[in-house]
């Protein structure tokens, strides 16, 4: 089987690392907090919801699809890695590239606090700063994934990663609740702010080799080394089946505010339990990584995210609702800790940025797109809060029996 999934790693990949490995820790660190915290997502996330629904008076189905609309370059990313990893820009690979993305995210948000009252200024305003942080995001994540390659620490670096991100929303929930009760303004400004960071942290810590500019047909080796890659199109199939059900997250939102009667402050410390959990978890997970196989790492992942999904049936009082995301928060973070560290090492080399933005697409895609239907099924046809649940706890048991068919080769691997 691990014949049937082997990946043809690019020509142009380095074969050890050039940046010591402290100092690409700090700066994907600081590229994670940046694209993370400052997104529409985490810091954003209740602000924004509640401009929608409260202050241009959208319904889910109108709310959910301005959410993943303006999200569109996050499920085109691997463009954006495939122009990163085939052209240098002013001589780097990451770091020009991380530079000009954090400057024109923050020029994007505050643009965004200026026109918060209208529709479509603020889609547009949006949509181009999730732009400018893909940008960034697709650089960090090729220096993550090529810095674990050559240094075999794809476990650690997944667990650097997602620690950060779980840390973001541990703090962007309650900040995110508080500021959902100022003027947007306020948001924008800070999201700005944290955006505009990444660039003296980048400055300073990374310093990469002078890569001269390539021609266009650069762009060609990127592509085909992607198509041969049979494990990591494996990979991104298992992704797939996990995220593929119709997504719960505004649904829930409306239920804790509907239906529960949180106000956005409860909301966001709810948050702050589900990725406290999730931050613990990450921490374990760089730990485990080099005492465990990532076949079990990935199979009790997969199996904790079945239990802890099933518990949304329960979701009907304020107290079961802070218990289930708490158990929720280490079940599905322990599952995209696999996923993180399957996909870096599964991610062609040479082809960082595209390969491990493909897989982190299909992920974004799935999980975001999958909302609309959510939302639709419940505003247009009836659909039950728990019916969704249940769907979503049958595509994650199914990806279970496929996660078995990866090259046994991939899974037996432990980092030292």
């Amino acid at each position: 089987m691990s014949e049937v999934f082997a990946s043809a790693p690019c020509d142009g990949a380095p074969d050890s690392p050039t940046i010591p490995l402290w100092r690409v820790s700090v700066v994907v660190a600081m590229g994670v907090m940046a694209t993370s915290l400052a997104q529409d997502k985490i810091l954003g996330r209740i602000p924004l919801r509640n401009l929608l629904k409260n202050g241009l008076h959208l319904d889910r189905s109108a709310t959910a699809t301005f959410l993943f609309a303006i999200g569109f370059a996050w499920y085109v990313k691997p463009l954006f890695g495939a122009v990163i990893d085939a052209f240098p820009l002013l001589g780097s690979r990451r770091r020009s590239y991380m530079v000009i993305g954090s400057a024109l995210a923050a020029l994007g948000w505050l643009v965004s606090g200026f026109v918060a009252q209208a529709y479509v200024p603020l889609f547009v305003a949006m949509a181009l700063t999730c732009c400018a942080m893909v940008l960034v995001s697709c650089a960090t994540g090729g220096l993550l994934v090529e810095t674990a390659q050559a240094s075999g620490a794809a476990g650690r670096l997944a667990g650097v990663r997602q620690a950060i991100y779980a840390l973001c929303i541990l703090v962007g929930g309650p900040a995110s609740g508080y500021l959902a009760g100022v003027a947007f303004g306020w948001t924008a400004l800070t999201c700005a702010l944290i955006a505009a960071s990444l660039i003296p942290v980048t400055l300073f810590f990374l310093h990469e080799p002078y890569h001269p500019p390539q021609p266009f047909s650069a762009l060609r080796g990127q592509l085909r080394a992607i198509a041969r890659a049979r494990t990591m199109w494996a990979v991104a199939a298992l992704i797939l089946v996990f995220f593929i059900a119709p997504s719960t997250e505004t649904a829930l939102f409306y239920r804790q505010q509907n239906d529960l009667h949180m106000t956005t402050v409860t909301q966001g410390w709810l948050t702050f339990t589900s990725y406290g959990a999730g931050i613990m978890t990450a921490l374990a997970y760089t730990w485990l990584c080099r005492r465990l196989t990532l076949r079990r790492l990935l199979l009790t992942g997969l199996g904790c995210s079945v239990l802890t999904q099933a518990s949304f049936l329960f979701y009907n009082s304020v107290p079961a609702a802070f218990v289930i995301e708490g158990g929720n928060g280490v079940g599905f973070a322990l599952a995209e800790l696999a996923f993180l560290d399957l996909s870096a090492r599964a991610t062609p080399r040479g082809s960082e940025s595209l390969g491990y933005s493909l897989m982190l697409s299909v992920r974004n895609l799935a999980l975001f797109g999958t909302d609309i239907i959510g939302a639709h099924l419940m505003d247009d046809f009836g659909w039950s809060f728990s019916a969704l649940v249940w769907i979503n706890v049958a595509t994650s048991a199914l990806s279970l029996p496929i996660a078995l068919l990866l090259p046994r080769a991939l899974l037996a691997q432990r980092e030292v």
